[in-house]
């Protein structure tokens, strides 16, 4: 029987949230008939928003089945150059054009975000927020589609680089320089400060990656 709290839903969100927290991970198949009984949604959203996912490379063809994608090294050094060059100009942006409203919602945002230091989970959900208001605050409604497909992609990185040591205290330290900056109005400061940001996660990601490979040697 459908679950009322899912009509209003749309299926791409729910596969997709899905896939963000686990529930399906890099190499799981995705069945039709089983996603619509998980959810509770009719089969006709579920197969148009598995074509949807299919086309964004969220998941890809093994045979007649689709299966969620999965990142090698040179596919994350691809989305992480774009990612930084996005972000980025986002942060130049928002130093320039955001309100002192926003401005006031990332630094509460941030303060906030210090207490999560010790739940890498919940770090990882505040940062998404963290970044997206910076997005919003560029006022570029072509910037942040752009960012919203480099972020949906990230849903396929299997963990979260906030699980390394002292990467959460490090990731609020970044925070903090890159809402500074743009508090400031200093737009090469805060480009210079998210790019800063966003090369730390992605070296903390390759130690951890290559870490886990040589577990499995």
């Amino acid at each position: 029987m459908p679950d009322p709290r899912h009509q209003t839903r749309d299926a791409y969100d729910l596969i997709l949230e899905a896939i963000d927290a686990g529930l399906y991970r890099p190499g799981d198949r995705l069945v039709e008939s089983e996603l619509a009984e998980r959810f509770g949604v009719s089969r006709t959203p579920i197969r148009e928003a598995l074509q949807r996912m299919e086309t964004q490379s969220l998941l890809v063809r093994d045979g007649r089945s689709l299966i969620v994608a999965s990142l090698d090294h040179n596919d994350l050094a691809e989305l992480y150059v774009v990612r930084s060059e996005l972000e980025g100009l986002a942060a130049r942006l928002a130093a320039r054009h955001a309100t002192p409203e926003e401005v006031r919602v990332l630094r509460d945002m941030l303060e906030a975000d210090r207490a999560l230091v010790g739940d890498p989970q919940a770090l990882s959900r505040a940062n998404r927020r963290f970044h997206r208001q910076i997005h919003l605050a560029s006022h570029n409604r072509f910037l942040v589609q752009q960012l919203d497909l480099v972020h949906r992609s990230m849903v396929l990185l299997a963990s979260t680089s906030l699980a390394a040591e002292g990467r959460g205290r490090g990731t609020i330290e970044e925070h903090d320089a890159i809402v500074r900056a743009i508090e400031a109005g200093d737009g090469e400061a805060a480009d210079r400060a998210l790019r800063e940001h966003i090369s730390r996660a992605f070296t903390t990601r390759l130690k951890l990656d290559a870490a886990r490979a040589q577990a499995a040697q």
